[in-house]
């Protein structure tokens, strides 16, 4: 049974309850049950000691803060690793969470807090002037009414909404982990590219996404036919689109030492225009550029934004992409925005120094592709064979078959 399910069924069994507190064991082991999956592992702690602000909900620990001590010692003057935890009643509104006096105590003494009403969720994290600033969210019904409605049908709930939210609440716990290594940046791209496929998936066919199938199956010189393509074509469009912003990212580590020229002010040279998808056209790249110009950098340290990726490639395919999801008239539909904008935000948590003493281009399959694909679907990467080879190894089979033939 998914966790999801599971959640619902336990918290559809409360109704009625009079105490919001009545539902902490059902969340503690959907939490739990994210956090097993994880290395280090993370565990949900309901009402942790107070190290001074208060009684939390709930605490999220990792191993370390665990070994060797007993439950009782183990929570004295410790600090959630991984954030706190704040539980209100369905009937609460998430918004009004935020602003009450608790959290923002809570806020300022852990840094990191997840709210939820048991049937929404936000992270918050206390920003560098002390104001709160949201994070991710996800939510399972709009107000109290309709979620009722869908913890009395766990299952399809869970076939609807589990995929994505199970991959919300891992990216919740490892926020507050170090982000230095290419296997873990792997991870993260991996769980956002998830919730955008599953968006994909149930975005039904629009007719912009016709014209991006049109363009995939000619610059691959393929076909993408019956029920098993059409997955294979929304899996494929998914990891061309993370796959850019990966690319993009990396290209644009490499430019920060060197003179930049913003866009914005120089205009757009003529040949970085992206090449149309059967009719991106001229309206989509207005559209683009005033949305890109929207999202100005934060200030201090400079950030990536995926919608600078097309202006960093050179992939006509890719670049037309971009225009697409960010156009609301075309694959905006999909609401791959949101998404994008949570793995550029990781991205831009990624220690860069350590990150690129670690990753080669050369070996881009390597240490990035592979445990990307791996993470974002291992039955694919079985399919399409994506296993990397040491290029030793390549160029003795290179050389043995050249011995061959000769």
């Amino acid at each position: 049974m998914h966790p999801l399910e599971t959640y619902l069924s336990e918290i559809a069994a409360l109704r009625g309850a009079t105490k919001e507190t009545s539902g902490y064991p059902a969340l503690a082991n959907l939490l739990n049950a994210a956090g097993h999956t994880l290395k280090p592992k993370v565990r949900c702690i309901i009402h942790p000691k107070n190290s001074g602000a208060g009684i939390p909900d709930g605490g999220l620990f990792t191993p370390d803060q665990l070994k060797n001590r007993n439950e009782e010692e183990s929570f004295i003057d410790q600090k959630p690793a991984r954030g706190v935890i704040e539980v209100k009643s369905a009937c609460d509104e998430i918004d009004d969470i935020a602003e009450t006096p608790q959290v923002k105590e809570y806020l300022a003494h852990y840094g990191l807090v997840l709210l939820t009403n048991y049937r929404s969720f936000l992270l918050l994290k206390r920003g560098e002037n002390g104001k709160p600033i949201r994070l991710e969210s996800f939510q399972l019904a709009p107000d109290e009414k309709s979620f009722w409605v869908v913890a009395a049908q766990p299952r399809k709930a869970a076939g609807d909404l589990g995929e994505r939210f199970f991959e919300y609440l891992r990216r919740v716990m490892l926020h507050a982990a170090p982000l230095n290594n290419p296997k873990d940046v792997a991870f993260f791209l991996a769980s956002y590219a998830r919730d955008a496929r599953a968006r994909v998936e149930g975005a039904g066919n629009l007719p912009a996404l016709a014209d991006v199938r049109g363009a995939l199956e000619e610059a691959l010189g393929m076909k993408f036919e019956a029920e098993k393509g059409e997955h294979f074509f929304r899996s494929t469009l998914v990891q061309t689109l993370f796959y850019g912003v990966f690319s993009a990212w990396v290209l644009w580590h490499k430019q920060q030492g060197s003179t930049r020229v913003s866009r914005v002010e120089s205009g757009v040279p003529p040949d970085s225009r992206p090449t149309d998808i059967s009719a991106a056209g001229k309206s989509a790249s207005r559209s683009f550029r005033r949305d890109a110009e929207n999202h100005p950098p934060e200030a201090g340290a400079p950030q990536f934004d995926w919608r600078s990726a097309a202006w960093t490639l050179h992939v006509p395919m890719i670049k037309a992409l971009f225009y697409q999801v960010a156009d609301p008239e075309k694959l905006g539909k999909l609401d791959l925005v949101e998404v994008l904008d949570w793995t550029a935000a990781a991205l831009n948590r990624v220690d860069r120094a350590a990150f690129f003493e670690k990753f080669l281009e050369s070996h881009a399959v390597q240490y990035f592709y592979e445990p990307f694909l791996e993470a974002f679907d291992p039955e694919l990467r079985k399919q399409l064979g994506v296993w990397y080879t040491p290029p030793e190894i390549v160029q003795y089979q290179v050389a043995r078959v050249d011995a061959a033939l000769r």
